[in-house]
């Protein structure tokens, strides 16, 4: 099935699902599909339900058993051709089986489709769904039964997750476990339809790749950078919109049931917002042991709200950093200016608030930025090819008595992490400041690689890479242009405008 124009990027999700469908095993496959709420699941399934003519199916959160069982009867009705109220199920056994034979009937020639969205909303007043949809599975994998494909999908990740864990009932009976995740910062702007990379920039900066946040912001993207701070007062920092970055942050955090104790959970984020990055430097924000909040970490952790991140050359405790935009920018930025912004004074909170945007939010965002960069695009330039793992590593220069951050690190491909003696292929840099990189940056990293090699690291393939959000003196781009080692990538080049400078061309 050609996907439609309407569905922007997701070409391998797409692929994925039509190989689904097109299985030729002549009995049930089930597939999950999970992602953070306005990652554009539901987009994804109706475009698909609609392409193969099947029955797409979805709970509503707060609603009864009852009522869920009445309001799915009549969509299984409708779907069948039949008027409201003509068919009737007390039960999921009886609801679930007759979904499977009308989807059936509908396609005799084909796989049929059924898709049930959002399933966590179901298992809150009936947990016994997955335990029945097991049981239709394995009664399906013998003798003469149609070969439906069923999709479940939810936002509650966890719940998800869980779904094909341990001695859960669908385990080991998904063929696909597809996690949607956020549109890249490239797709993100064309999305966006923002032309400046600037501009894309901040706006991805604040809300991240979610597609679903477009129509809550109610306004035009900026379409300069100068345009940005009165997109940002009029849209998450106004307390009127949908996309309030506070009543977003809650409604985020009330997507999974097991964050109760909200306050908790927001003492958390804030502790890590503001450079808490250990389980015991959290707990001792908070003033409490570091035990007590291992178990909400891990639920914050499974949520996508936080990752921890390894060092890739040693073992050391993994870096606990927030993952998503939106609560990031509502613990720095919102909060901190929680009464001036409901007193209607969200331009004045946004400049005192731009230090911080700056430095806690720009800043951070741009060097991962420079690392997914490094992720999906660099082999188009890099000498050697596709690179391993990406990073980041503290470094420990003996002789220099200092530590040293470096913002991107790839090893070769093949390359084991925390190994010694690892083959590197980038170190690179990444600054958001108003300032050009120059020479200086580069006798950086030209030391860090020597350090490096020092600890028995292989650099001699090494590629030195600057990025940066405004550009490159001119002695620097002109030094670029002769060493094959020295690669330049500006905003420009890190948005697909142009291509990065240097490695000798």
């Amino acid at each position: 099935m050609d996907k439609p124009e309407r569905l922007l990027a997701r070409d391998r999700e797409w692929d994925l699902l039509c190989d689904f469908l097109a299985d030729p095993a002549p009995a049930l496959r089930i597939a999950v599909v999970s992602g953070r709420r306005r990652h554009g699941k539901s987009f994804l399934l109706h475009a698909l339900a609609e392409a193969a003519d099947g029955l797409y199916l979805t709970a509503v959160r707060e609603e009864g058993r009852a009522p869920a069982l009445r309001r799915l009867s009549d969509e299984i009705a409708a779907y069948a051709g039949l008027q409201a109220g003509s068919l009737r199920f007390d039960d999921w056994w009886a609801l679930l089986r007759n979904a499977l034979q009308v989807v059936t009937r509908a396609r005799p020639a084909g796989h049929p489709l059924l898709i049930i969205d959002e399933l966590p909303y179901l298992m809150q007043h009936s947990p016994e769904v997955p335990g029945i949809l097991q049981a239709l599975y394995d009664e399906t994998q013998f003798g003469e039964h149609p070969p439906v494909r069923l999709i479940l999908c939810g936002s509650a990740m966890s719940i998800m997750h869980e779904l094909l864990s341990g001695t859960k009932p669908l385990r080991g009976r998904a063929v696909i476990d597809l996690r949607l995740q956020a549109f890249d910062h490239r797709t993100a702007r064309t999305h966006w339809g923002i032309e400046s990379p600037e501009a894309a920039l901040r706006v991805h900066a604040v809300l991240g790749g979610a597609p679903g946040y477009l129509p809550l912001a109610g306004r035009p993207a900026p379409v300069q950078a100068a345009d940005f701070d009165t997109w940002v007062t009029r849209t998450v920092l106004d307390p009127g919109r949908a996309v309030f970055s506070r009543t977003e942050a809650e409604y985020l955090l009330r997507e999974d049931p097991r964050i109760t104790q909200h306050t908790l959970y927001y003492d958390l984020l804030s502790a890590i917002a503001h450079g808490a990055c250990t389980p015991s430097r959290i707990g001792a924000a908070l003033g409490r042991e570091r035990g007590a909040v291992t178990y909400p970490l891990e639920v914050l952790e499974s949520t996508g709200y936080v990752t921890r991140e390894q060092d890739l050359l040693r073992a050391r405790s993994p870096i606990i950093t927030l993952t998503d935009p939106v609560i990031r920018f509502n613990q720095l930025i919102t909060l901190p200016q929680a009464s001036v912004i409901d007193q209607g004074f969200s331009a004045e909170a946004w400049r005192a608030s731009a230090p911080a945007f700056n430095s806690k939010i720009l800043g951070p965002h741009f060097e991962a930025l420079a690392r997914e960069w490094t992720r999906r695009h660099a082999h188009e330039i890099l000498p050697d090819g596709l690179p391993g793992a990406v990073g980041t590593c503290e470094l420990t220069d003996q002789a220099g008595r200092a530590k040293h951050e470096i913002d991107v690190l790839a090893l070769a491909l093949g390359q084991s992490t925390q190994r010694p003696r690892a083959r590197i292929a980038v170190i690179g840099e990444a600054k958001a400041t108003l300032d050009r990189r120059g020479g200086a940056d580069l006798a950086r990293l030209e030391h860090l690689r020597t350090v490096l090699s020092g600890q028995g690291h292989h650099t001699d393939r090494a590629v030195l890479a600057l990025f940066s959000m405004n550009g490159f003196h001119p002695d620097l781009v002109t030094v670029a242009a002769r060493r094959p080692d020295v690669l330049l990538v500006d905003l420009a080049a890190l948005y697909g405008d142009g291509p990065p400078l240097g490695l000798g061309a």
